[in-house]
């Protein structure tokens, strides 16, 4: 069987007499010719890589856990096959740890004047922007002896958005809606603060619906039934100073809150209401305003890809007076913060009372679940003391949250699986009792 390539010169080389191998000027020559003549032209025969023509399409966004594929064309102008490997370098993150090195790295063979398209599919670990970084392209000749290795840079960017894991509870929390909304066959019937018919008297319900002048005017009591009122304003405030930044399980606080502010987003903007966000620590972060109900929610996904926690204190004055600039009339204002004795009592409570003065207002918190489990540790000695300063931190939070409850705000206070559809259930029993 003939030998081609790189096997066929080897074999060559090795018929050489041994005395060749004498370390003569004779010897290194005669064997060192015909490679080195060999190399060069496996070198000529390599496609140029300076002339490569790159080119990117595919996906620009995709969710944190899922894959997106980023399609790279590459051009080959020259009269040579190019037979080439190509790394494909992103961002570390781009990638589960462990699968870079397999998803970046491809083979590509293009003749002349052709083009071919090779797909990286990222599958990022964080949110935000992943720019592309340059394309290595190594040419071989035919004997892939030699190679010709050069960098091209093709721009592309693609945008991890939130994984939005929540909405899985949207159907259930839209059923609820539609009880209140009065869509289903299941009518809510008592106060609100949105006038929607009239039926007859039934014993039991609250004498104060009695319509008079309806019932004088037929020969039954009829009663006025509400709905809540719809085209209300809610503020999402994302608290992005450094307690958002602490890590509960395996992401930080500020993660968990945007989870469930867009769940609260999608359900409120379904309920007909007004739906904004700020996101705030010394300054403004993101800024979504008046958007329409079939725009809120990508434009909350969008506006939320690239934050991240910042180590600083939040400015908690700042902070409401950018709320009230954002919302002048009266609102549903949802802040998204830690409640932790120091910031809460320092920062938040001396300026609760520009808000409640004029607005609704509801703080939702992120719980560490490790706490419960610490406080119901038994058997040694450790887990005694865990337990006692697991309690402890439970009762400090517990007495920051009573300290805002008699200022009249509304209390979330979840871990990060439960918290987006308590949030949920607190804005529907708000709309129930007619406080929006």
């Amino acid at each position: 069987m003939a030998l081609t390539g790189r096997a066929a010169l080897l074999a060559a080389l090795g018929s050489l007499p041994v005395g060749i191998w004498e370390p003569s000027w004779t010897g290194i020559l005669a064997v060192n010719a015909p490679l080195a003549v060999a190399c060069a032209c496996d070198f000529a025969l390599a496609a140029p890589v300076r002339r490569l023509s790159l080119n990117r399409s595919g996906d620009t966004s995709v969710r944190l856990g899922e894959s997106a594929d980023v399609t790279l064309t590459v051009t080959n102008p020259s009269r040579r096959l190019l037979r080439a490997r190509i790394r494909d370098a992103w961002p570390p993150s781009s990638w589960l740890p462990g699968t870079e090195f397999a998803a970046s790295r491809h083979r590509l063979t293009v003749p002349p004047g052709e083009r071919r398209r090779l797909t990286t599919r990222l599958r990022p670990t964080r949110r935000g922007d992943r720019q592309a970084d340059r394309v290595t392209i190594r040419s071989c000749g035919p004997l892939g002896l030699l190679t010709r290795q050069g960098t091209h840079v093709a721009p592309w960017a693609v945008r991890v958005l939130p994984p939005f894991t929540s909405r899985k509870h949207l159907p259930s929390k839209l059923a609820r809606l539609r009880e209140l909304d009065g869509r289903t066959s299941v009518l809510t019937r008592g106060e609100g603060t949105e006038f929607d018919s009239l039926r007859e008297y039934v014993p039991g319900d609250d004498t104060r619906s009695i319509d008079w002048r309806a019932t004088a005017r037929q020969t039954t009591v009829a009663v006025r039934t509400w709905r809540p009122e719809r085209d209300r304003h809610i503020l999402l405030v994302l608290d992005t100073g450094r307690t958002s930044a602490g890590r509960v399980g395996d992401a930080p606080r500020l993660d968990a809150s945007m989870d469930a502010a867009l769940l609260l987003a999608a359900l409120a903007s379904r309920a007909g209401d007004r739906v904004d966000l700020l996101a705030y620590d010394r300054r403004v972060r993101a800024l979504v305003q008046g958007r329409t109900a079939r725009d809120v929610l990508p434009s909350l996904v969008n506006a939320m890809a690239t934050l991240e926690p910042e180590l600083v204190e939040t400015d908690a004055r700042g902070l409401a007076a950018t709320a009230i600039r954002t919302a002048p009339r009266r609102s549903l204002i949802v802040l998204l913060t830690s409640l932790d004795a120091a910031p809460v009592e320092e920062g938040l409570l001396p300026v609760l009372a520009q808000l409640t003065q004029r607005h609704t207002v509801l703080v939702a918190s992120v719980a560490d679940p490790h706490i419960a489990r610490m406080a119901t540790a038994r058997g040694t000695t450790e887990a005694v003391y865990e337990a006692a300063a697991a309690a402890r931190a439970q009762t400090e939070r517990d007495r920051t949250a009573e300290k805002l409850r008699r200022h009249g705000v509304t209390i979330v206070d979840a871990t990060p699986d439960d918290l987006a559809p308590a949030l949920a259930d607190a804005y529907l029993a708000l709309k129930a009792a007619g406080r929006l």
